[in-house]
């Protein structure tokens, strides 16, 4: 799922094979999500997975992703990212533990990397929840929805690579919508 990009994603990607589904401008993270949640619900697949297209996963940890969903039969596979002596920048670190405690608090579930783009999901639960939030706090509405719904979250170490990479993250954009949805009542 392209977002609106403006560099050669969608060419290189479409040339190696690879199914494109874009946006012609840049609408939001849960937009792109939802958008490519869409496409999946008129298809045959088992699975979805979401992965951030800024280089920080590792496709090579894609298998073990299926292996923890085999052994605990979890609905969603979080990715879940080492925090402390790693180059993970030091609000993100901070974010990411605060943000995984309250969404953990929220749902009632032991959400250890909430923030963590890469995932696993069981498609039922991409049939049974929509996205409504435009933004980054997209996956957090996202996480909080399948848990009252009663879907099961997992999580799996992953490697991530931190190469000074430009985010087009509002830290306070991303704040305030994240602290929006954590309080809204689905």
């Amino acid at each position: 799922m392209d977002d609106g990009s403006r560099d050669a994603t969608s060419e290189v990607s479409g040339r190696a094979g690879v199914q494109v589904y874009r946006h012609d401008k840049t609408l939001g993270k849960g937009r792109a999500l939802e958008t490519g949640f869409e496409v999946v619900r008129h298809t045959d697949f088992g699975f979805v997975v979401t992965m951030d297209a800024d280089l920080q996963h590792q496709p090579e940890d894609l298998p073990s992703f299926f292996e923890i969903q085999r052994i605990t039969k979890a609905d969603i596979v979080l990715g879940r990212r080492p925090r402390l002596r790693t180059s993970m920048p030091l609000h993100r670190v901070l974010s990411n533990t605060v943000t995984s405690r309250l969404v953990s608090m929220r749902t009632g579930l032991a959400v250890q990397d909430s923030q963590c783009g890469f995932r696993l999901i069981r498609r039922n639960v991409i049939d049974s929840v929509s996205l409504h939030s435009a933004g980054f706090e997209a996956e957090t509405e996202f996480l909080i929805k399948a848990a009252k719904l009663g879907f099961s979250i997992g999580s799996v170490p992953v490697q991530t690579v931190y190469a000074n990479e430009k985010s087009f993250m509002s830290h306070w954009a991303t704040t305030v919508g994240f602290v929006k949805v954590l309080l809204r009542e689905y």
